[in-house]
C-alpha cells in the first residue's frame, strides 16, 4: 500500500454531514458545498442524531452548529469522543460567538466557521480538513497493515516502509522538485549526527525513519503562502508556522514507534534552544532531543539548497553561518552539545549532501 496525494475527486466525494437546527443556515451550506462539487452532502437539524449517523456512515468532516437545542454542539464533541478512539474529531465548528472558538478548539474541533457565512471561508476551511483528514485515514490504516505484518518480514517492511515515508513527504511538499533527494539526506545527517551523539541503536533506526515526515503538516498551507518567492506579511507567517501543529495532528496517535517520532519531531523542529522558536516557544531540555537533532540537519540542508529567497550556500558558508551566525541563524538556536558535535562531524554531513544531490 502506498500513499499518495489526495486528489480533489477525492476529496469531492467525501461524506460531509452539515448539522445546524436552522433550516436556512444548512440549505445555505448545501449550496455552497453542492455547487463546488461535492457529492455526498448529508444533513440533520436534530443534534441528538448526529453521533447515529455518524456511527452509520463515518462521515469525513462533520460542520456542527455549537448552538442548539437538546444537545449543544459541545455535548455532540463529547459523545462523538466515544467513537473516535483515536483522538482526532472530524468537526468543523459553527459559531457566531467569538468567545466559544477556543472553547470549541479545546473540546476537540479542529477548525471553525464564524457566521455569518463567507463563501470563500466555508470552502477553503472544508476542503483543507478533509484534505488532512483523508491523509490521516490513509496513514492511520497504512500502520494497521504495517504492525500486522511486521511480526513476519521485518527487514523486508522497514525497507517498503523507508520508501512510503518518501512518497507520503513528496504528497506534502510535492511542487518541490528538491523533496526527494531532501528527505534522503535528512535521514541521513539525522542517523550520523545520533551516532556521534552516542545514542542507542532503536533511536537511531527510528529518527532514521521519523526525520523526513518533519514538514508533512504543510499540506494544509495554501499554495499562495507556502511558494511564495518574497517575504511573508504577519499573517501569512502565521498560517506557515501553523504546519508544525498540523504534522503533529496528522502523525499523531499512533502505536507505530517511526509515526510517534515523526509527530514530535514535527511540532517541535522549529523550536529553539533560546526559547525563540515556534509552535509553542519551548526552550532548553524542554524540546525533545529528536527534535533538537533535526533542527540542526534542516538549517543545514536548508542552507545548502535554493530557495526563493536565497542562492545555495556551500559547505564552508553554511558551516560558518551554523557555527557563528547570520540575520537569520544564531548558535544560540541550538542546543550546545549537539552544535558541538556537529562542529567535530561536520564533513559528514558534506559527504552525505554530495552523495544524494539532486
Amino acid at each position: 500500500m502506498t500513499i499518495h496525494l489526495i486528489s480533489l475527486s477525492k476529496i469531492l466525494q467525501s461524506k460531509v454531514l452539515i448539522v445546524d437546527d436552522q433550516e436556512a443556515n444548512v440549505i445555505l451550506l448545501e449550496q455552497i458545498l453542492l455547487r463546488e462539487g461535492y457529492q455526498a452532502i448529508s444533513s440533520t437539524m436534530k443534534s441528538s442524531e448526529v453521533c447515529e449517523l455518524h456511527r452509520e456512515n463515518n462521515y469525513d468532516l462533520i460542520l456542527l452548529d455549537l448552538q442548539m437545542p437538546e444537545m449543544d454542539g459541545f455535548a455532540v464533541m463529547e459523545e462523538l469522543k466515544e467513537i473516535e478512539k483515536g483522538g482526532y474529531l472530524p468537526v468543523l465548528v459553527i459559531t457566531a460567538q467569538p468567545n466559544q472558538k477556543l472553547r470549541a478548539l479545546k473540546a476537540g474541533a479542529e477548525d471553525f466557521i464564524t457566521k455569518p457565512f463567507e463563501m470563500a471561508e466555508v470552502l477553503v476551511r472544508v476542503h483543507n480538513m478533509l484534505k488532512i483528514r483523508l491523509l490521516n485515514k490513509e496513514l492511520h490504516s497504512y500502520n494497521d497493515v504495517l504492525e500486522q505484518r511486521v511480526r513476519e518480514r521485518t527487514a523486508d517492511l522497514k525497507e517498503g516502509y523507508q520508501e512510503t515515508i518518501f512518497t507520503m513527504t513528496r504528497a506534502a511538499e510535492h511542487k518541490d522538485e528538491d523533496t526527494g533527494a531532501h528527505v534522503q539526506r535528512i535521514s541521513y545527517y539525522s542517523r550520523v549526527l545520533s551516532q556521534a551523539l552516542g545514542m542507542d541503536e532503536e533511536f537511531i533506526e527510528n529518527i532514521f525513519f521519523a526525520s523526513p515526515m518533519h514538514d508533512i503538516g504543510k499540506i494544509g498551507v495554501p499554495d499562495h503562502v507556502l511558494l511564495k518567492p518574497s517575504g511573508f506579511v504577519p499573517d501569512e507567517w502565521q498560517i506557515m508556522q501553523e504546519h508544525a501543529a498540523m504534522g503533529a495532528k496528522i502523525l499523531g496517535n499512533s502505536k507505530s514507534p517511526y509515526l510517534k517520532m515523526g509527530a514530535e519531531i514535527a511540532l517541535n523542529h522549529h523550536e529553539r534552544w533560546d526559547g525563540s522558536g515556534y509552535p509553542n516557544g519551548k526552550k532548553g531540555d524542554e524540546i525533545p532531543i529528536s527534535a533538537r537533532i533535526m533542527c540542526i540537519c534542516d538549517i543545514y540542508d536548508a542552507l545548502r539548497s535554493k530557495r526563493p529567497y536565497k542562492p545555495a550556500f556551500d559547505h564552508q558558508k553554511t558551516v560558518e553561518i551554523i557555527i557563528n551566525g547570520d540575520s537569520r541563524t544564531q548558535p544560540k538556536h541550538f542546543d550546545p552539545l549537539i552544535l558541538d558535535v556537529f562542529k567535530r562531524n561536520h564533513q559528514l554531513f558534506c559527504d552525505i549532501f554530495d552523495e544524494y544531490e539532486a
